[in-house]
Formats: structure tokens, C-alpha cells, sequence
């Protein structure tokens, strides 16, 4: 129902965010998906790859501040309104989200996200049985 994301604290300055990437295609990583988003001296670099627990080491070992946290994955059929009802099943129970992305993947289409009540979130997703995704079944669609 959930996977790992890691989230890495980049300066806002050239070169910080491909120091970043060299090192995880240096370690043999997949990205599955990435977003960044900003403020006025840094950036968060939030990324979903095919080995979470080696990049986060890799990042480590370099020297990277970076953490690691579980994030819901929800898995929907491709076509319009999917996610608005998914999300609308979110809202009406209560449940606030902190931040969302997306994207497709083997002709589904996968949102990221994290609320601010995950035992509220697993209620919900259960009893509308939204297809989830843990490390492994993502990796399966790549």
C-alpha cells in the first residue's frame, strides 16, 4: 500500500541537483519518478527508484542530506476522472493531503502521495478497494 520515497534537500545553486543524479546513476538505480519543488534557498527532490534502501545509502555515503519516508501509491485505470474520485474519496472522509504527484506507467496511471492521517487513509482505500502498489508491484510495471 506503500512505498518508499526518498527525499533529498538540494541547494538551490548549479550542479546540486546532477550531483544528485550522478550518484544514483553511478549505484545502478532506477528512477521511477521524481518532482522537486522549491523555495527560496533549497529544494526537495522527492524520488521513487528501483532500489530505494541502496539509493538512500549511496546518498549517505556521499554525503547527501536526504530521508527516506512511506508514501501511499495508488494504482487507477487510465481514463478520465479516475483520480478525482479517488481523491474526492480522500476529502469527503477528512483526510488532508500534504503533497501529490503523478504519473503513467504501464497504461496506469499512479499517484503518489502522503495524507495527514495514513491510519484514516488505509480505512478509506480499503473500503473503496483502490488498487494499491508496494516497492515490489511498482518495480513489476516498470
Amino acid at each position: 500500500m506503500t512505498v518508499h520515497q526518498i527525499s533529498v534537500f538540494v541547494e538551490n545553486k548549479s550542479g546540486t541537483l546532477v550531483k544528485v543524479l550522478d550518484l544514483l546513476k553511478d549505484a545502478g538505480i532506477q528512477l521511477i519518478a521524481s518532482t522537486i519543488s522549491d523555495t527560496v534557498e533549497y529544494g526537495i527532490f522527492r524520488i521513487i527508484c528501483s532500489e530505494p534502501m541502496r539509493a538512500k545509502a549511496a546518498l549517505d555515503a556521499a554525503g547527501v542530506s536526504s530521508s527516506m519516508a512511506d508514501v501511499f501509491a495508488i494504482a487507477l485505470e487510465n481514463y478520465p476522472g479516475t483520480a478525482a474520485d479517488a481523491i474526492s474519496f480522500l476529502s469527503r472522509a477528512g483526510i488532508g493531503i500534504s503533497y501529490l504527484y503523478s504519473f503513467m506507467l504501464s497504461g496506469k496511471g499512479i499517484l503518489i502521495f502522503r495524507t495527514d492521517n495514513p491510519e484514516k487513509t488505509v480505512e478509506v482505500i480499503r473500503m473503496h478497494g483502490i488498487a494499491t502498489l508496494d516497492d515490489a508491484s511498482l518495480l513489476s510495471l516498470v
